[in-house]
């Protein structure tokens, strides 16, 4: 008899292991056990679509119900693991019961970042990782005519071209002086800058914040300047952590994340972990990286899949990453940390180019606006040494 499997995380990367293990042939046990009320569901749209109105919860659902019982996946929903008991091999749950496992895997994705703000407790100051934080956005959004938006990153300038789009007056209130410094060049940061402040955003970069203003409910944001900026919704956008706490309580190795080899193994074998919560070395990039991008839960998930039916992996992705601002679409392949140059095809004017990342002559990463031909063409010479017609012209 196969040894039961217990899956902490249904998310993408949780609910895309217990797939692919039966896909695989695990005839196993095998438990799902995740802290949400709702079935295993894609996260991207949270910000966009579902915000919007577009799509439902329905919508986003990875499977329907209906899958993982025809698959004998005992999915648990509504319930959170609290510790782990790594010699008994047994996991404690809040409502207190204990479940036994031959094999564990940690898929427990991320957390909002805390923000140390006065006032961030206020009625009205929000985050968003959830449904339950959407919909509470969408609630404060439909009562509320202003919204002020903490952090201008990915999910920050998805949420205000949403909200300026149903008609909101939208602050982003950003400490680096431009968007997306992380993860984007200069002329990325600009492109997209330029775009909110046409669409008539209040884009405040290089700007520091005092505290959260009102009383029981938000009013405001008070700048480090003394300023005040209105709002009666405010969104705390600046970025996430792993959720690794579970895994660091019981002893496993963690670094901003749980450490794991190339089949997605921790430090003890009979546990491993998957998505957004693992830190692994990447021969690629010659260096330790954590990923959040629904590629890295997906492709990891499977390797570490076939690492539990008993195969050899080594996983060392080509990560990919997508944004959706307004009509326009960021794609992004590799990771461009460390280049020491770029290339810029096209013209930000016509709202259509990319920018080409390279170390040492080499292309390392592309960033495509508008431009899904030289995304897909990237994801397959990154690595190659840059030249004129590597990637098309625009």
């Amino acid at each position: 008899m196969q040894e039961e499997i217990v899956i902490v995380g249904a998310g993408q990367a949780g609910a895309q292991l217990a797939h692919s293990l039966r896909q695989g042939g695990f005839e196993g046990p095998l438990r799902l056990i995740g802290d949400e009320a709702h079935p295993p569901y894609q996260r991207p749209p949270l910000s966009k679509k579902y915000l919007a109105g577009e799509v439902g919860a329905e919508g986003l659902w990875l499977r329907p119900p209906a899958f993982f019982e025809t698959n004998n996946i005992d999915h648990i929903p509504n319930t959170k693991a609290v510790s782990i008991d790594r010699a008994a091999r047994r996991i404690h749950l809040e409502n207190g019961d204990t479940l036994s496992y031959g094999k564990l895997v940690l898929a427990t994705g991320t957390n909002a970042r805390t923000l140390p703000l006065n006032g961030a407790d206020k009625k009205g100051v929000v985050t968003l990782r959830s449904i339950a934080d959407v919909d509470a956005i969408r609630d404060g959004l439909k009562d509320s005519n202003s919204i002020a938006i903490i952090g201008a990153g990915y999910i920050g300038l998805e949420v205000a071209a949403v909200a300026k789009a149903l008609g909101k007056s939208v602050s982003v209130i950003e400490a680096q002086d431009r968007p997306m410094k992380r993860v984007v060049s200069e002329a990325v940061s600009s492109y997209f800058a330029k775009l909110h402040l046409d669409k008539g955003i209040d884009l405040r970069l290089e700007t520091g914040i005092e505290s959260i203003e009102g009383e029981d409910s938000v009013t405001g944001v008070r700048l480090a300047n003394g300023d005040v900026v209105p709002a009666e919704l405010v969104l705390k956008a600046v970025g996430a952590e792993p959720n690794d706490h579970l895994a660091a309580e019981s002893g496993l190795e963690v670094d901003n994340g749980v450490l794991v080899d190339g089949s997605g193994q921790t430090s003890d074998e009979h546990i491993y972990a998957v998505g957004d919560c693992t830190r692994f070395y990447s021969n690629r990039y010659q260096r330790s990286v954590r990923m959040e991008s629904v590629q890295n839960a997906i492709d990891q998930a499977k390797a570490a899949a076939q690492a539990l039916l008993g195969e050899d992996v080594d996983y060392d992705p080509l990560p990919w990453f997508w944004s959706d601002q307004y009509d326009i679409k960021l794609q992004i392949a590799g990771l461009s940390e460390g280049y020491d140059d770029t290339v810029v095809v096209g013209s930000p004017d016509d709202h259509k180019f990319y920018v080409a990342y390279l170390k040492d002559g080499k292309l390392i990463a592309v960033d495509s606006i508008n431009f899904p031909r030289s995304h897909m063409l990237a994801r397959r010479v990154i690595g190659e040494e840059w030249r004129v017609g590597l990637l098309p012209e625009a």
